[in-house]
């Protein structure tokens, strides 16, 4: 296969912009931790990943696949494989029955509950991409989508949701919508232009306050997941770490930022998010 199309191939799937894929994987470990106890068996965590990677690039595919037309028409997304007509949709699709036959594939690995889970995100994940053409604010659906991150890999350790899982599915619930409206903020004229709805449109100018009240709900979450499955100091400090951070993101989106601020605060979710996951994976002191 010609080297232009591996290119087109890996930007059509977003490997070359990592942020996004990381930002799944996220919540996923996450509930692969807590569920483990802080040591997940390494045969899942190499599931796990590989399967976040999967579904992840299927889901790219299909949002393009949904979206070249307006992405075209979209300042940020108007350099997308697809939105340049540099790929046939015949080969995007092919490429998605791969992500999602990978996807497949890892799934028989898990346990009948995680398996049944993995099945039901699908048509979750196939169909948001709709979202922003019947749902005033389809970034809810993007976060239920994101919140199977959480349900599969808690189900695949121990064969059962419980409310702990729903504590930490309630707060990727609220960081997915928080955050994925702040990326959805450049994209605001755009969208109204094309008259398409997106969360930033939605909550117009109360936005920053929408953002850090579904940010701040998120660490309420997240202290009381800590709470309930015991872990300690260290992964207090984190969450103070990141409520500063996104305190200070919630600041600055109360004026107009360049389209950069906008990415560096998208980056900096994940940072956070790892900095989380370090807080649980070491173990409380004493």
């Amino acid at each position: 296969m010609p080297a232009p199309v591996l290119y087109q191939i890996v930007r059509l799937l977003r490997w070359d912009k990592p942020t996004g894929r990381l930002i799944l994987l996220v919540p996923a470990l996450w509930s692969l931790v807590l569920a483990s106890g802080g040591c997940p068996p390494w045969d899942l965590l190499v599931v796990v990943v590989l399967g976040a990677v999967a579904t992840s690039a299927a889901g790219c595919v299909v949002n393009d696949l949904w979206d070249h037309r307006l992405d075209a028409q979209v300042q940020r997304t108007a350099q997308r494989p697809l939105a340049q007509g540099q790929m046939p949709l015949w080969l995007a699709g092919a490429v998605a029955v791969v992500g999602f036959a990978c996807a497949y594939g890892l799934a028989q690995y898990l346990n009948p509950l995680g398996f049944t889970l993995a099945v039901l995100a699908v048509p979750v994940m196939v169909l948001y991409p709709s979202a922003k053409r019947w749902c005033p604010v389809p970034q809810a659906v993007l976060a239920t989508a994101w919140g199977f991150a959480v349900l599969i890999p808690w189900a695949a350790v121990t064969g059962t949701v419980t409310g702990v899982t729903w504590l930490l599915w309630g707060a990727v619930w609220c960081w997915t919508l928080g955050f994925d409206t702040i990326y959805a903020l450049p994209d605001r004229e755009d969208d109204a232009r094309l008259g398409i709805y997106s969360s930033a449109r939605f909550f117009g100018r109360h936005t920053p306050l929408a953002v850090g009240i579904l940010l701040a709900i998120t660490l309420i979450l997240l202290t009381g997941v800590g709470m309930a499955t015991g872990l300690g100091g260290f992964y207090y400090l984190m969450v103070a770490v990141t409520a500063a951070v996104w305190g200070k993101q919630v600041w600055q989106l109360r004026q107009r930022q360049p389209l950069s601020v906008y990415s560096r605060m998208f980056r900096e979710q994940v940072i956070t998010g790892f900095l989380l996951l370090l807080g649980m994976v070491i173990p409380p002191i004493g």
